[in-house]
């Protein structure tokens, strides 16, 4: 048997890594085993590398249409390997911050694949060999993998998941993606601005069905207008392959369709990445797949945590992060210092679009009484002056009180501001205490204090309803 740590965390994603230097912080002797590179999911093959090409690819679009601004731009082009590159360096970077951070902090790096055996062992496998750890906390935090469905033809060459695109060295000419979800509308951004013919195939009566409807059928116009063609409500019955081209086959409206594609993407979600995860004889309680935990997520063993994409819940890197937070100042006999039951979601379209805390049609759901304020942001100067696409921001406040309770925004630096709601949401700040403070003109945020202002009908900037 090798070291004996205090803290031994398996997977060095997000959660992870996270977890990792804050128990060193916190003067626990901590280790770390990831097989792969530091960052996960996230800053490998997901969050990062999306966002980079998304603003590559955003950037193109706004050169080609930037015109409109009384600027002409002639012979604009892309070089799609550069994007992939400009894509790859922006990752290095942050991997390498990562390896600084546990470094500096005394975190001890295992390379290797991490597999917890009986009392709360952890085993560490490399092509050199195998060394074994014992811990007195053990955090799982392995992540998770795509997740391909059981339908015919989802093996063959072209059909890819989302790690696979992002090996890609060429353009796609044309590419179908299976589900209409965030990973989905981010990919067909990225490749519809770059000129390649996007195609979504949704099962759900409308895209990211979990967010306001309102956001997703102003997302479903703009994707429309920019050339992506989009199937809802639609069954997919097989993937078939006709030369050098995928056919996807799907049901809609009670008729067969066919969309073929140099490629098809498979983004329909991810699942939890237990593969190797636990030895023999070691069977922490698990359902449909993911690793059960209480509100403090400890799993069935004693000792033993889970967090992220591993046990059920939303799979965002931030909520993977504050969870590894949350466990750690536990370990260490500290109160929490994060809240980790509001969680923002974010998508990194153009506009973006952000939310947290409940909807208003959530809220009806539920038997709530509440007051929503709305405001439009074509009607704000900031939007105004960078010609922002259709937008709004929406805020839900509890009917008696005037507590914030949730807010959806589709419109520029969404995902930024949107760390002002959450503030308020977590704190129960009432409408009020959130509009006093002043906001710098001219800004998005701007919208915000119209939106609050809305729920009373103060808003300066909105004209009056009529009266009846």
């Amino acid at each position: 048997m090798g070291e004996k740590f205090d803290v031994i965390v398996i997977g060095a994603g997000p959660g992870g890594y996270v977890a990792a230097i804050k128990a060193a912080k916190a003067g626990l002797h901590t280790a770390i085993v990831e097989n792969r590179r530091v960052g996960g999911t996230c800053l490998n093959r997901g969050c990062i590398p999306a966002k980079a090409m998304i603003h590559a690819s955003s950037l193109y679009r706004e050169m080609q249409e930037s015109e409109r601004f009384g600027v002409t731009a002639s012979d604009v082009q892309f070089d799609y390997g550069k994007i992939v590159a400009y894509k790859q360096e922006t990752t290095d970077k942050l991997c390498q911050g990562i390896d600084q951070l546990l470094k500096a902090n005394g975190v001890t790096f295992l390379s290797g694949k991490g597999t917890l055996e009986k009392g709360k062992a952890v085993r560490v496998v490399t092509e050199e060999g195998e060394s074994c750890y014992e811990a007195e906390n053990v955090i799982l935090a392995a992540g998770s993998k795509p997740l391909v469905l059981p339908i015919p033809g989802l093996d063959l060459p072209g059909v890819l998941t989302s790690d696979e695109l992002f090996r890609l060295e060429e353009m796609p000419e044309s590419l179908v993606i299976i589900g209409g979800g965030v990973i989905s509308v981010e990919f067909a951004s990225v490749y519809s601005n770059l000129g390649c013919k996007v195609t979504i195939v949704e099962a759900m009566p409308r895209l990211i069905p979990n967010m306001d409807k309102e956001i997703s059928q102003n997302l479903k116009m703009i994707l429309k207008k920019r050339g992506v063609d989009i199937h809802t409500s639609a069954a997919v019955q097989r993937v078939e392959q006709e030369g050098d081209q995928y056919t996807c086959v799907f049901v809609e409206k009670e008729k067969e369709v066919r969309a073929s594609a140099q490629y098809v993407l498979c983004a329909v979600g991810r699942c939890p990445n237990t593969d190797g995860l636990f030895g023999e004889g070691v069977e922490p309680e698990m359902e449909r797949g993911r690793v059960v935990v209480d509100e403090e997520y400890r799993t069935s063993i004693e000792g033993v945590y889970a967090i992220g994409d591993l046990i059920r819940g939303m799979q965002l890197a931030h909520l993977a992060s504050a969870q590894g937070v949350y466990v750690a100042d536990k370990i260490a006999g500290k109160e929490p210092s994060v809240d980790v039951h509001t969680v923002p979601g974010c998508v990194y379209t153009d506009p973006e679009i952000a939310s947290v805390g409940i909807t208003e049609d959530e809220a009806k759901e539920q038997g709530l009484s509440v007051k929503v304020g709305k405001f439009i942001m074509s009607a704000n100067g900031k939007s105004l002056i960078t010609k922002e696409e259709r937008g709004f921001i929406k805020v839900i406040a509890e009917a008696d009180t005037d507590v914030i309770l949730g807010a959806q925004m589709m419109c520029a630096r969404a995902t930024d501001m949107i760390g002002e709601f959450v503030t308020a949401v977590v704190n129960r700040l009432t409408v009020q205490q959130v509009a006093k403070g002043m906001r710098a003109h001219p800004t998005y945020n701007e919208g915000v204090v119209e939106a609050l202002e809305d729920i009373e009908g103060n808003a300066v900037h909105i004209m009056p309803k009529k009266k009846r």
